[in-house]
């Protein structure tokens, strides 16, 4: 089974992502993951990206297809994955169809995880993180401390990141908007869309997931 996950920021595609290739046992290919492995093995797509990364630069398709590539290419993939944060733009988009089609293997589906803009919002504008660990996360709202601005777990200082900001968000919403949405488009020509509400418990979410698959009937 070889699935895109689509959606905003914090729509949950990480998190999505993760429990769909447990359960389908495929690897979970996230973007950021792959980023952060070639960075830190000081390969030769790692380096590349590096320099445009150390210059304030937009890390170019052609790098961001290497890597992923790369990836699908390793024989834990060669029955299938759960793609996250890839494809991200129209380019790579084409791009992943013909390495598919040059080696024979096809999507079988794209989930496009829905949430309503205000939502989106919500969760992600507060999350507070801890200073001392920021493994320690908390929410205003859905997970709030005990004490506000205090960590429950060490009692560090809890934060909100800048890239959490209301108007940080709202404007990654609009980035998604112009570059990611029009996948859905180029997806849909293809009959491989499934909409899936993002709403509700992980569980939940998943469950929808899983029954929107093609041939997968839990």
């Amino acid at each position: 089974m070889r699935i895109v996950l689509v959606g905003p920021p914090g729509a949950g595609k990480g998190t999505q992502a993760a429990l769909l290739a447990q359960r389908l046992g495929v690897p979970h290919i996230s973007t950021g993951d792959l980023f952060r492995a070639h960075l830190s093995q000081g390969t030769e797509l790692g380096l590349k990206a590096k320099a445009f990364m150390d210059e304030g630069r937009l890390v170019p398709d052609e790098i961001t297809v290497g890597m992923a590539a790369e990836r699908m290419a390793r024989p834990d993939a060669s029955e299938g994955f759960v793609l996250d944060g890839f494809p991200r733009n129209i380019a790579q988009a084409e791009a992943l169809d013909t390495l598919l089609r040059e080696t024979s293997r096809k999507l079988d589906a794209v989930l496009d995880l829905e949430v309503p803009e205000d939502e989106v919002v919500r969760r992600i504008a507060g999350r507070r993180l801890c200073r001392a660990d920021s493994s320690h996360i908390f929410h205003a709202q859905y997970n709030p401390p005990e004490t506000d601005g205090v960590c429950d777990i060490c009692g560090g200082e809890l934060y909100q990141r800048d890239d959490d900001r209301e108007e940080t968000v709202r404007k990654r919403l609009e980035v998604y908007r112009e570059e990611t949405e029009p996948i859905i488009g180029h997806y849909r020509e293809q009959g491989l869309v499934h909409t899936i509400l993002a709403l509700g418990g992980v569980a939940e979410v998943t469950g929808r997931a899983l029954a929107a698959l093609p041939g997968h009937d839990d």
